[in-house]
This record gives structure tokens, sequence and C-alpha cells, in this order.
């Protein structure tokens, strides 16, 4: 069913639909994938369907599948139908979140994988605490082999559907001396002795079901007539299977999703499930949604211009039938505090013109970027909000550094030493720490002046009094230190020395490497007071900001939360090679990595409604030491006729054109990031410059800072070993001769490739 005869009235479920929406609804029979571009009402038209599907008496309530992926989605969905057919929406059993309706399959089937029907699904805590007890069992080190890095490891093999038997050999052994596949096994063995089961056994149980038992499969098959699944880009390989087996008989699945937004590989989802659509299902009509009703015409053609570099899509190009608007601006800064001064100058100057701060937002690539704008936002006293996670100064890792910090100063604060007293782990037990408490109380004392009198005592065993002993020692002796080092050095000192750093760094996941993210961007803001107390008070101070019940405020979040939101005005920032696009998502994912970086640019750019600004830095404080960056290359495949150029720096657009040639499609002075080969600015492993010391910005100070008196820009200073006329060999570009000199930067005519702009620590002197 394609369409409406023409003399027939269109059902209120039709009304204000486009054409490419209308046909998404009445197109019911078969596979259909409903490709929804950003801002296309693709829910809207998702609930039609389902309105049409049951007002058309083509199936019942309970002979529809409906799955999304988020419970708001569901909720929403379930919301708008009970507008369009009333109680009939009371009747959808199977409208929900994968885990939702996989679970209630489960419990119905539970007996078949040795679970009885009311077993309880494990929290993430009770997981981490299983997971803890298997580790100690095998006879491993918890320190060494934590079971969050386990729990990672579980939660990948069950993304893709992989029981124990099924995790391929090498990485099977990839995790406790070559035993992860045995403590996979033996963690399903003992959730199955407790009658449990965690969020990937739901998925995973029911395929296995699946599988053995192709009755309960030839149920389901029978029972649903037709499968609608929301956010089709997200699928990870077990829903995929999930689905598929599902669909196989009657085919009557409809899928919407947007390959160009496919931004959660790291959770597991493959936008290969979309692509492949198709090839899945021959025979499938594919419906495009592009016409958006969110941002204007300018906007949508940078976002289209940008996306289209991807090789990995299906493609459609959004369009508006709004009027031009403003064009997108690219403003190039000197560093990141200015960046901030620009936000907060613009967001204030959008306020007097009338916007609201709650149609505001900055987005970041990663949550240590928010740091800037929160310290600028309290000194000027602008309201904001952090959505999407904590605000920097809340961060649990940066409060454990800050709880460090204060017992350094303050030795008898007992709240900071209670937090950091066993963190990282130190073998001082719930019964040491309980004797510790209890004598506090009974001298009337604080904890530390407790702990004091307690190693000196056979009160605790000795491996606890040795443990206890030892932290006192380190905390006299960061205090001693304090009088020889900077503040900042002292907390990359007490940050290493305690093991904290090294505790993050061993779980080896994405959250734990944006805790060391966060850890090393609060040293170097450390470095921007005099002291570490004048530090500690700024620190209050924001955290005060919190007290404001302003109405409106300005939202920071990142990118990946940002997804399925939308603003008037959106400030994207930090748009630097390394930065965004991230340097370790290329490293660890080479081009398909590059490919979801762009989409999550693109995700970035359609967020925004009226005005969308690009903001890029010349140089940034990375890991303590002052770095050139250069534009990232999604801002040279913006197209030109709907952006703007600007620059804060002497030199104005031109001297971005210039950066600009030398990144992206125009040449890398870091290598080829793309296939994951490169360095980008600033972003070096700490092995490869001197282990722990680097990674927290190592015991550097700031690179020497030159001040042209013919200029209000300033610039990195550079090699004195590079004149104009100096022959040079450059690893990408070969050889050349240098034609002028702007601090660290040198523009040189390639012999091959041409005139390029490089960094001089990229190449090599050949003679003059």
């Amino acid at each position: 069913m394609a369409s409406l005869p023409q003399h027939a009235a269109a059902p209120p479920w039709l009304a204000g639909l486009n054409p490419p929406q209308q046909r998404a609804v009445l197109t019911t029979e078969g596979p259909v994938l409903i490709l929804a571009g950003a801002g296309t009402g693709k829910t809207r038209a998702l609930t039609a369907r389902l309105a049409h599907i049951l007002f058309s008496r083509l199936a019942w309530p309970s002979e529809v599948l409906a799955v999304t992926f988020t419970n708001k989605a569901a909720r929403e969905m379930r919301h708008r139908m009970e507008v369009l057919v009333g109680d009939m929406a009371e009747g959808l059993p199977w409208l929900g979140t994968f885990h939702a309706i996989a679970a209630r399959m489960l419990r119905r089937h539970a007996g078949l994988v040795g679970l009885d029907s009311n077993f309880t699904i494990l929290d993430t805590d009770d997981q981490l605490r299983l997971l803890k007890q298997v580790i100690a069992e095998a006879g491993l080190e918890e320190k060494r082999w934590p079971a969050k890095q386990l729990a990672s490891h579980i939660d990948r093999w069950k993304n893709r559907g992989e029981t124990p038997a099924q995790v391929p050999p090498g990485e099977a052994a990839s995790f406790g001396e070559g035993r992860g596949g045995a403590l996979y096994a033996r963690y399903q063995e003992r959730l199955a002795a407790l009658n449990a089961a965690d969020f990937g056994d739901l998925l995973l149980h029911m395929l296995t079901i699946f599988d053995q038992h192709p009755d309960v499969l030839e149920d389901y098959r029978r029972r649903f007539k037709y499968i609608m699944v929301d956010e089709y880009q997200d699928t990870n390989i077990a829903q995929y299977r999930w689905l598929t087996l599902l669909a196989a008989t009657r085919r009557n699945i409809a899928c919407v999703g947007d390959d160009d937004q496919s931004i959660y590989s790291w959770r597991g989802a493959e936008v290969a499930n979309i692509l492949k659509f198709e090839k899945d299902f021959p025979g499938a009509v594919v419906i495009k949604l592009e016409q958006n009703y969110r941002s204007t015409p300018h906007i949508l053609a940078a976002a289209n211009g940008l996306i289209a570099h991807n090789k990995g899509r299906i493609g459609k190009a959004l369009f508006t039938d709004q009027p031009g608007g403003e064009v997108v601006k690219i403003i190039g800064v000197w560093d990141g505090p200015e960046e901030a001064r620009l936000v907060g100058d613009a967001a204030e100057r959008l306020a007097r013109e009338g916007a609201s701060l709650n149609d505001m937002a900055i987005l970041v690539r990663a949550q240590f970027q928010t740091r800037a704008f929160e310290d600028r936002f309290v000194s000027i006293g602008l309201p904001y909000k952090i959505i999407g996670g904590f605000r920097f100064y809340e961060r649990a890792e940066v409060r454990d550094a800050l709880a460090y910090l204060r017992i350094v100063t303050s030795p008898n604060d007992a709240l900071a030493f209670e937090r950091i007293v066993n963190t990282p782990k130190r073998g001082l037990g719930d019964k040491a720490l309980g004797k510790l408490h209890a004598l506090a109380r009974a001298m009337d004392r604080p904890l530390p002046q407790a702990a004091a009198a307690l190693v000196e005592t056979d009160e605790l065993t000795p491996a606890a009094r040795r443990a206890l002993k030892g932290f006192l020692a380190d905390i006299a002796r960061w205090r001693d230190q304090a009088e020889a080092l900077n503040h900042a050095e002292l907390a990359r000192v007490i940050l290493e020395e305690s093991g904290y750093i090294a505790m993050w760094q061993a779980e080896k996941s994405v959250e734990a490497d944006g805790r060391v993210e966060n850890l090393i961007e609060l040293t170097r803001a450390m470095e921007d007071y005099p002291s570490l107390t004048a530090f500690l008070e700024h620190v209050s101070l924001v955290m005060d900001n919190d007290a404001s019940d302003a109405s409106e405020k300005l939202t920071i979040m990142t990118l990946h939360a940002a997804k399925g939101l939308e603003f008037d005005h959106v400030f994207l920032v930090g748009w630097e090679e390394g930065v965004f696009p991230s340097q370790r998502a290329m490293d660890e994912g080479g081009s398909a990595a590059l490919e979801e970086e762009r989409r999550l640019a693109y995700v970035g750019i359609t967020r925004a409604k009226r005005s969308a600004t690009i903001i890029h830095a010349a140089n940034r404080q990375i890991y303590g030491q002052w770095t050139a960056a250069i534009p990232s290359r999604f801002v040279s495949e913006l197209p030109p006729a709907h952006v703007e150029v600007t620059s804060t720096m002497a030199g104005g657009p031109s001297l971005w054109r210039a950066a600009l040639a030398n990144s992206g499609a125009g040449g890398d002075p870091f290598g080829d990031v793309s296939r994951g080969t490169g360095r980008g600015p600033g972003w070096a492993r700490a092995a490869e410059n001197g282990g722990m010391a680097a990674t927290l910005g190592g015991r550097g100070r700031p690179a020497p800072i030159e001040v042209r008196a013919s200029s209000v820009s300033v610039g990195l200073a550079g090699r004195n070993d590079v004149a104009v006329g100096s022959r040079v060999l450059h690893s990408k570009f070969g050889n050349g001769t240098v034609t002028g000199i702007d601090g660290n930067k040198l523009e040189i005519d390639f012999d091959a490739a041409g005139a390029k702009r490089v960094l001089d620590s990229f190449v090599e002197i050949l003679g003059q």
C-alpha cells in the first residue's frame, strides 16, 4: 500500500505530512528503510505509520513489535499514539526498548537457559562486584586486572552476540594472563547460580533460545505481523541478529535511521547494519526524508557538504523551505582562553538582543574542554549548566584530586582524608576504616590525627598498619615538597606517586581515558593561579555557581550528548586536528573512526536552528605544554559559499587559509592521521615523552612566547637552526627550501609538493 486513492479523505494521522513522510506511513508491506535525516520529523512519521497499521486493521496492537533505544523515546511514542488512537495505545504490549522487550521474552522462556522466570537483572555495581569475585577466585590481582576492564570485554562480546564458546581465541586471551574467555564462562556460571542476568544477557539468551529452539522463534515470527525499529543506525550485532531472525518470514520490517548520525561505535553500534539493509532484505523500499524543519539553508548546506566526504553512507541531502538565514561562522582565535572569552561575549550579546540563554549551547568533543568555559562564565556571571555529565569540578576524579591537594594544605581536613585514604585501594578494608572512625570519635579528633595515633598501636593488622603508615608518610612528604615545588607540579607529583593516575590508566576504557584527560586539564588549570590556596578558593567559587537559581542557563555538553536535541544558537569549539577529529579515536580506529568523527561533526552542525559558530585555536596548552594547533580538516571540507571565515589574530583569514592549506585534504604535517599512523599536535603518548610525568604535563614549563611590537598577535618561539633559504627534508612532502618563518611555523617551497606551511619540529635541516 503506497498511496491513498485521490477521492479518499486523508486520515487524521496523515495531516501535515509531506509526500515522503506519507509514503513512509502507507508503504506497509515488505521491508522498508526510512532514511530520516536530522530534523526531518521521523518520530512523527513512525508514529503515524503505527497508527495507520492499527486503524486500517492490518494488525492488532499485540501483533506489532515497535522497538526504540531509550525509555524516553518509548514514552514519547506511546504518548503520541494515545493522542492519535486513544485507548488502543494501551494495548501495545510490544512497544519498548530492546532490553525491555527482550526481558519480557526471556521471562517467558527462562527455563530454556537455566533460569527461573523471576530472575534478577543485575545493575552495574552488582555486576562489578560479581566480576571481582570471579577474578579473585582465579587467583588474579584485581589491581592488575580490573573488574571494569573485564566488564568492558564481556559487554563487547555480548554486544556481538557471542557466548563464551564463541569468543575469538585471540580476544579471549587478551585479559587475565590469557584467561579472559574462561573468566567470562565462569561469570556466566555464577550468574546462573544466582538466577541472575546482566543487561547484555537479555538479548544474548534470546539469541541462544532462538538458535536452539526453532519452535520458539517460529511462534514469535507468527505473532509479529509488523516490526518497526527506531534509530536503526545505532543497533549492535546482537540487536541486528535478533531483529533479522524475527523478520525473516513475513519481512514486514520498517527501520528508521540515519547512517549520517551513527556515532556510537564505542558502545557497540555498527553503522554497517543500516548500510547493508537492502542486501539483507532484497527488494526493500528505501524512503528518504530530506526536508528539514529545524535549520536554515546555510546550516544545512554546510552539513551536507561536510558529510559528503564520507564514503560509507547511502547518501541524501537535507533541504528546507526556510529563508536563507546566517552563514556558518568559522572563527580562528589565538588560544583556549580567548575561545572562552569570545563565546561568553557572543552569548551576552545574543542575550541583549533578546535571545534566551536556554536556546544557546556549547558543544565540545571531550569533557575536559568544559573547564575553560565554566571558569570564564563564573568570572563574568553568565549562568550555565552541564548536560550529560557533571560540572568539571564535580567529576569524581577531579574531586579525588582536589581532596589530595586539600589534605596537603589542611592537615586536619577529615572529609578529604576520608575520601582518599583508600583511593586507590591500599588494603584498608572496612574493619580497618571502622577502627579508624571509632578512634577519631573516642579521641574527639579529626581522622588524620586519629590515623597517626592508630599506626602506633597494634589495633590494625600488620598489612593495614603498613598501608596507613605509608599513606601518612606520603602526605608528610608532599607537604614538605609543597615548599619547593610549583603547586601545579606538586599536583602532578601527588597524582603519580599516589598511584591515582595509574589506577585509571590500568582500567583501559573510554571512560577512564576521559578521566585521565580531566586530571591533565586540572593540573594545567592550576598554572593560571599564583598559589594552591588561590586555586582552591577559585574552585569554591565555581562550585558555588550552582546556587544560582537563574531561570535561563546556557548549555554546555558533548557532541555525543547533543544528539536528538536542538538549539537556536550553537557554538562548536575546539575544531583542531587532534582535538576534533580526536587523535585517540583515529589512532585506534583508522579511517572508520575518521568517518565517525565526521558524522559527529555533522550531528553538531545540525543541532543549530538559527546560527552555528565553529571556533578553532592556533595554540592549545595541552599536557602542560603550549602547542601550535592546525584547524580541523572538517573546517576545510565545509562549502565556502555557506561559511564566513574570520580571525581574531593578526593576518586574519589569510593566516587561517595558510594554516588550513596544511590540514585535512590540503596536506597533513602530522602524518597520515586518517589511517591512525600520525600524531596530532601535542597529543603524544606518555611512552614517547618519558612516561607518567609526560602524561600529566611533565616538569616542563610552557614554551616561550614572543611578543611582536608590530602585531597584536603572539607566536611560539621556533628553532634557531633554521633560516630563510635553508634546505630541509619533510617526511611527507620531501625536500624543500624555507621561504618564510613565523615563530615555530615555516613557509616552505617543496620541490614536488609546492608551497606548504608546516611546524619546524617536523623537518630535518639539510643545509643552507
